[in-house]
């Protein structure tokens, strides 16, 4: 997956930059943008939409960061970004901002190739992670959605729990749709009646 990324470059030097591309073309990627200025970020990384993007920045300012990490869509692609000096303070922003990969010190052209795959191998991760807990509070959702259900049949026809849910499983069936899709329309409904 690496070498055939689209990579963005942020780098307002145009020396830094040249070297930053030659490394990133030693190191297989050859499909790469330098963006060296950064009016209308957030508007060019759209259009170019890169996989991953590489920021070299001297010294970022807090509100820096936070453009950068807005504009490049931190949670949607790896972000890596290079900085010649941090702190506590800007540390834990680049870690709230979402970046990948936070390295201080002078951007090196022999470190560029293995921060930029721990960055991709660390948003894989992180992404993994985020759809795992989405479906999680979905799947907790949807099994309060269910239960209020059931309740509700419970209720209504004076039954216990398996049976609450037997017919909600049995009209699921019948109509060839999910559980959850039964228990919301009768949820849906019962709102609509009081």
């Amino acid at each position: 997956m690496t070498e055939e990324m689209k990579i963005a470059v942020i780098e307002p030097d145009p020396d830094r930059a040249r070297d930053i591309i030659d490394a990133l073309k030693e190191g297989g990627w050859n499909d790469v943008v330098v963006l060296g200025d950064v009016t209308g970020l957030a508007r060019k990384l759209a259009a170019l939409d890169p996989d991953l993007v590489l920021i070299d920045l001297a010294n970022p300012s807090r509100d820096a960061l936070e453009q950068v990490s807005v504009a490049s869509e931190a949670q949607s692609r790896p972000v890596a970004m290079f900085v010649d000096r941090s702190d506590d303070e800007m540390t834990q922003a680049a870690v709230a901002a979402g970046l990948s990969a936070y390295v201080v010190g002078e951007l090196q052209p022999d470190r560029i190739k293995p921060v930029l795959q721990t960055a991709i191998a660390r948003f894989q991760m992180m992404s993994q992670m985020r759809n795992e807990l989405e479906a999680a509070k979905q799947a907790l959702a949807d099994r309060k959605t269910v239960d209020r259900a059931k309740g509700m049949i419970m209720r209504a026809k004076g039954v216990g729990e398996e049976e609450a849910y037997a017919l909600l499983r049995k009209t699921a069936m019948s109509q060839n749709r999910k559980v959850i899709e039964v228990a919301q329309a009768l949820l849906t409904a019962s709102d609509l009646l009081t």
